[in-house]
């Protein structure tokens, strides 16, 4: 099976603040395949998280097409909390990520079904973080 990752970050300066979130999508001998980052107004770190994954897998759907259904994904956050509530492992408090977390479960669903996500440090998703940076325009 055809194996593809996609790491996803999100961040909000002064959290709330001016947020973006950042994708970056590999094959699995780690040849880059997309990156995009994007700005997304006001937004709380978790928040940008959550939309990251979300468009992370719109990013990947258009890559990927009907051949999302037979290949590996493993979607890796630097969020420990966003990627526990994904995976079922700790309830969701905040309302307003229900909605994007239904999003995310339903593209799962239907177009992903070998989907995983799991945690990565943030040192470990510097393209992420390069990207974040750039679409933010700070220098860390």
């Amino acid at each position: 099976m055809k194996t593809v990752i996609c790491y996803t970050g999100g961040k909000a300066q002064s959290n709330p603040g001016p947020a973006a979130v950042g994708v970056y999508i590999t094959d699995d001998s780690g040849a880059m395949m997309s990156e995009m980052a994007e700005t997304i107004g006001n937004s709380t770190d978790t928040f940008a998280h959550y939309q990251a994954v979300y468009v992370g897998l719109q990013a990947l759907k258009s890559l990927l097409g009907i051949e999302g259904m037979t290949t590996a994904i493993e979607m890796r956050l630097s969020s420990e909390l966003v990627k526990s509530q994904l995976n079922a492992e700790s309830p969701i408090k905040e309302p307003g990520f229900v909605p994007l977390f239904i999003e995310i479960h339903n593209m799962q669903v239907e177009s992903f079904p070998h989907l995983t996500f799991t945690l990565v440090p943030h040192k470990e998703n510097g393209e992420v973080e390069r990207l974040l940076n750039e679409a933010l325009g700070t220098i860390e």
